[in-house]
């Protein structure tokens, strides 16, 4: 049972990890340059949407990753 609270625990680390990095990558792009002042507010939402999307697709992809080499121990 300690290793599902492990896992539990190396998965939200790892989601909330990605998010803040995709949300960083994001933000250094300097998208808002090009939006209109009163549509800032918006595009400040839309940023942590598609930073939550990016960085979730990311760590499960770790994540699957990860566990994919650990399964493959049982080829041999």
């Amino acid at each position: 049972m300690k290793i599902y609270g492990i896992n539990a625990l190396l998965n939200l680390i790892s989601n909330f990890l990605f998010i803040f990095i995709a949300f960083a990558a994001l933000q250094s792009l300097r998208l808002d340059r090009y939006i209109a002042p009163s549509k800032q507010k918006v595009f400040k939402w839309l940023l942590v949407l598609i930073a939550v999307a990016i960085g979730y697709q990311c760590s499960s992809f770790f994540l699957d990753f990860i566990n994919n080499v650990r399964n493959l121990s049982y080829l041999i």
